[in-house]
């Protein structure tokens, strides 16, 4: 089933339940995917929807921090919320190990020897990580083991 599928279904069940956070958090993921088909002229595949929740997970997060920093812990723990709801719908994330073997196996495929090939790197693990993983830390050890 796909994504955008699996969105609708999840919003018909929280208005049965009476979920209004659930269901205001998943209405808000429907019209983000629905804002980006229209300004990207993008089909709303699971690979753009994943990179859409992602997105909306890691501006949540921020705002979490902010919000904990400005001593507002009630919003801090209503953005905690909706991240808990959005991440329901991404894939599970990868392991620690997971994740260094295919920058191992990313860095064996591309021969990158250097910082100057990181690029080439990135490209082939985004696509295996989105939604899966940081890809900032992901950016990060890669970063570590080309300087290494």
């Amino acid at each position: 089933m796909s994504l955008i599928i699996q969105l609708r279904d999840e919003m018909k069940i929280a208005m049965r339940a009476k979920d209004k956070n659930r269901l205001g958090v998943i209405r808000m993921a429907i019209s983000s995917v629905k804002q980006a088909e229209i300004d990207h002229n993008l089909e709303a595949t699971d690979d753009n929807v994943i990179a859409i929740l992602t997105k909306m997970v890691k501006q949540r997060r921020e705002s979490i921090k902010m919000f904990t920093e400005g001593g507002r812990e009630e919003l801090a723990a209503k953005e905690a919320e909706e991240v808990t709801a959005i991440e329901f719908f991404l894939p599970q994330p990868l392991t620690n190990a997971e994740i260094s073997e295919l920058v191992s196996q990313a860095i064996n495929d591309t021969g990158a020897a250097s910082m100057a090939d990181m690029g080439k790197v990135m490209a082939i693990l985004k696509p295996l990580m989105q939604g899966k993983a940081d890809l900032g830390a992901v950016s990060g050890q890669v970063r570590n083991t080309l300087n290494a």
